[in-house]
Parts: structure tokens; C-alpha cells; sequence
């Protein structure tokens, strides 16, 4: 038996001495287990099963594709995100490039909308997209948690309702404040629409859970928990503020102007399937949705998002 060898049967009688496991059943399970393959490990039948169209237009596939591409790239965000939530001492250098990776994620996600943009014809989206109503890209509640697990709360609330927010207010009364409950809530009746009726009852608990499991984990309170010469690190400031511009800006001007192109085209002007005024909801400059306002200079948040479309 070779050093090497003998090693790693060492390893792991350590290893299942530990899990009081015994290593010879494990050895003898080896011998019965079937090879890892490709299309095994990545699960490729059960992932293209799950495109269904509503329609038999060609390009709806496009867009069924694109947007179960979106989630999962929400999901390899969150999975940055929550190593650093959950990452006790965080030093300057792992911080920074866990962003850096989070924003390279949102990068795909801009580019992506060309990507769309340019892969749908016009023609056909106006015909399946009747097919879609009431549902809208909105629902996305990983979206949601995403931005919960960036900032504090209160930096998501509508800025039209900041001044009835209290110190005191509980999770689940801040979330009816929260700006994107403008895309269907008339205010002066407290009436939601179908669309984010339907959204609140599937997803409020997990929003609130949220909300209290990222108030002192969020990726804000995890920089201002640093030691100030870390919090003053010039490369993760920096990645601090890409980041939030990254999502907050470029991304969402990138959306709006894919949603340009398919609702005032030259056939007619749509609005959005969930009924949302999309214009007012997805503007940089209307959201004012903003994750670190404190790393960004009074004239830098008076010009958010102005002046990019």
C-alpha cells in the first residue's frame, strides 16, 4: 500500500470515527455506487423539464428560459450574501470579494436584458404575453430577500411614507410601506391589486422572517460591525458602492429599458401584465432605493439614477 494511500484510509477512519460511522461499510458501499456523471450531478433532465409554455408562439420559450435563468442567478447571490452574514470576523479582503462576486452576478443580469431584448419578437411577445396576466416579474421573492439581506429596512421603505415610520414599528407593519408595494396599492384605500394581494399571502411571513433574521446580518450592519480602519478600506468601499449602484442603477435601468422596448413599440403602448405603473416603479430616480446612503456624497444621492434614459 502506497504512502499516499495509506494517508487517506487514515483520514478517514478519522473522519468516521468522529460521525461514529464505521469506514469499512462505507468502503463497501463504493463498490455498489453507480459513477457520478455529468447529467447526474447537474441534473440536467429534471432542469429542461421545467420550461412550459402557455402558448405555442416559439419565443415564449425565451422568455420562460430568461427569467428561470434570472432566479438562478438570485440564488447564487444569496448564497454570497449569507457566507457573509454568517461569517462572524469578516476581514477586508473576503468581504470584498464576495461583493465583487455578487456584482459580477448583477452584471450578468444587465447584459442579459440585451440579451432579450434583441431574442424576442415583438409581435409574438404581445401576443403571449396576454397569457401571462395577472403575473409579473414583481413576484420575484428572492429579488425581495436579496434586498433585504443588503440593507436595513428602513432604506427600502417608500420615501413618500418615511415620515410614518417609528422606531417601534413592527416587521410586518414596516412591510406595507415597503416601495414596491406601490406597484399595486392604491394608498388613499389601502386596496391592493390582485397581483400584489396574491404576492403578500404566498410570501409576507418568509418577508418578515427575513426582515428579522437580516437585521443585524444584512451586508450594512456586517460593514458597520468592522473595525473603523477596515470600514475605511478603500477597495471595499468601493465595492460597497459598485455594488449598490450596480443593482440599484445599472441593473434596474437596464430592466426598464428592455420593458421600454416591448411596451411602447411601434404596434401600441402596453402596460405592465401585473397593471403596475412600471414606469414610476422601476426609475432609479422615482425608487430612490438606495442600500448604503452613507457612503455616498449629498450630491451623489441628490442625481441617483438621473439622466441615464
Amino acid at each position: 500500500m502506497d504512502n499516499i494511500l495509506e494517508k487517506n484510509i487514515a483520514a478517514l477512519n478519522e473522519k468516521f470515527a468522529e460521525m461514529g460511522q464505521k469506514t469499512a461499510i462505507h468502503l463497501e458501499g463504493l463498490l455498489y455506487a453507480k459513477p457520478i456523471t455529468y447529467w447526474d450531478y447537474i441534473q440536467t433532465d429534471a432542469l429542461l423539464s421545467l420550461q412550459t409554455q402557455r402558448t405555442l408562439l416559439p419565443d415564449e420559450m425565451v422568455f420562460i428560459m430568461y427569467h428561470q435563468i434570472n432566479e438562478l442567478l438570485f440564488k447564487m447571490i444569496l448564497w454570497e450574501i449569507n457566507q457573509i452574514s454568517e461569517t462572524e470576523k469578516i476581514d477586508a479582503e473576503v468581504f470584498t470579494d464576495k461583493l465583487m462576486r455578487i456584482s459580477r452576478y448583477f452584471d450578468m443580469l444587465t447584459s442579459s436584458f440585451d440579451i432579450m431584448g434583441d431574442g424576442m419578437e415583438i409581435k409574438q411577445y404581445l401576443k403571449f404575453r396576454n397569457t401571462l396576466t395577472p403575473a409579473s416579474g414583481f413576484q420575484s421573492a428572492q429579488y425581495r430577500l436579496i434586498e433585504f439581506a443588503s440593507t436595513d429596512w428602513i432604506n427600502l421603505i417608500d420615501k413618500r411614507f418615511i415620515d410614518k415610520i417609528s422606531k417601534d414599528m413592527s416587521e410586518e407593519e414596516a412591510l406595507e410601506f415597503m416601495y414596491w408595494q406601490a406597484a399595486g396599492k392604491d394608498y388613499k384605500t389601502g386596496k391592493k391589486s390582485y397581483l400584489l394581494n396574491e404576492f403578500t399571502k404566498r410570501y409576507s411571513e418568509n418577508f418578515v422572517k427575513a426582515m428579522k433574521d437580516y437585521e443585524k446580518t444584512n451586508l450594512w450592519q456586517k460593514f458597520v460591525e468592522l473595525p473603523k480602519e477596515v470600514q475605511e478600506n478603500s477597495e471595499l468601499v468601493e465595492a460597497m458602492r459598485h455594488y449598490d449602484k450596480t443593482v440599484n442603477i445599472t441593473w434596474v435601468i437596464g430592466h426598464y429599458k428592455a420593458a421600454l422596448k416591448y411596451l411602447e413599440n411601434p404596434y401600441e403602448t402596453k402596460e405592465a401584465t401585473g397593471g403596475s405603473d412600471w414606469k414610476k416603479y422601476m426609475l432609479p430616480e422615482y425608487q430612490r432605493r438606495i442600500f448604503f446612503p452613507s457612503l455616498w456624497k449629498q450630491e451623489e444621492l441628490d442625481n441617483w439614477g438621473k439622466g441615464l434614459v
